[in-house]
């Protein structure tokens, strides 16, 4: 049977090579001892893996070239600092560098403006993170990377945030089968009556007297709109302490709101 043919910068993905965990290991032994033909199949023989990493940006509007170009790059420095003895797969080495790469790339062409402290923060501590990957193969705990930068980890996980993508008005947000939800159709566009705003000004006065990690968390949960398990990730700790700060937070509202 004929495979198909797909050509992206000139390469023709289906005649790509796959490499076994034996040859690639062979591959990384030759090339340390300074065989440049080894590191060039090592490439070659990994671009699938960067093949597979572009599904994830599939609904970005860049060039499909572009974006697989740049994922070489972060293909090639991966080889030129694999080390063998960090008895991990390739693979899992490699997946956090070509994607860290794509994403630097498109951060650099986004339209939406960012504050430049905001954004050397989040620069200086995406190059920590591969640094201490590279150094260790896991990633680094926010505490760590705060501690090293000298900052607070909330503006650790701020300054991530604000280089993330933004979203479509018409993003599906739920769908049970009938009619999809789009993030619109949850934006109201109600003027605040008189007693509204004053509520909203005392909520707001009532919100500044709990301490930074509870303003963090009931802005992540209610405002962001995230899962307490995603910020429990976010801050290193668990989901059942985020329960206990949002609940203490939101019963302290309550005693100054009445």
């Amino acid at each position: 049977m004929a495979r198909n043919k797909v050509e992206i910068s000139g390469v023709n993905t289906s005649t790509l090579p796959v490499l076994t965990n034996e040859e690639m290991k062979e591959l990384f032994i030759r090339m340390q001892n300074g065989d440049q033909m080894a590191r060039n199949d090592l490439v070659e023989g990994n671009l699938k893996l960067v093949l597979s990493i572009l599904r994830r940006f599939k609904t970005h509007d860049e060039n499909l070239d572009d974006l697989f170009q740049i994922g070489c790059v972060g293909l090639v420095k991966a080889i030129d600092h694999f080390d063998l003895a960090h008895e991990v797969k390739f693979s899992t080495y490699a997946v956090p560098m070509i994607v860290g790469e794509i994403k630097r790339y498109l951060r650099d062409n986004n339209s939406v403006r960012i504050s430049r402290s905001i954004k050397d923060l989040a620069y200086k501590t995406l190059r920590l993170k591969e640094e201490y990957f590279m150094d260790h193969g896991i990633e680094p705990q926010v505490d760590y990377l705060a501690n090293q930068l000298g900052v607070d980890s909330y503006d650790i996980i701020y300054a991530l945030d604000a280089l993330k993508d933004p979203i479509s008005m018409f993003e599906p947000i739920y769908n049970d089968g009938g009619d999809t939800i789009y993030l619109c159709d949850q934006i109201e566009d109600k003027k605040k009556t008189g007693t509204e705003m004053v509520s909203h000004l005392a909520t707001k006065d009532a919100l500044s007297l709990l301490n930074s990690r509870e303003q963090f968390i009931l802005d992540e949960r209610f405002v962001v709109g995230k899962t307490q398990m995603e910020i429990a990730d976010e801050l290193s700790i668990s989901q059942a302490q985020v329960s206990r700060l949002e609940k203490n937070a939101i019963k302290q509202l309550k005693k100054i709101l009445k």
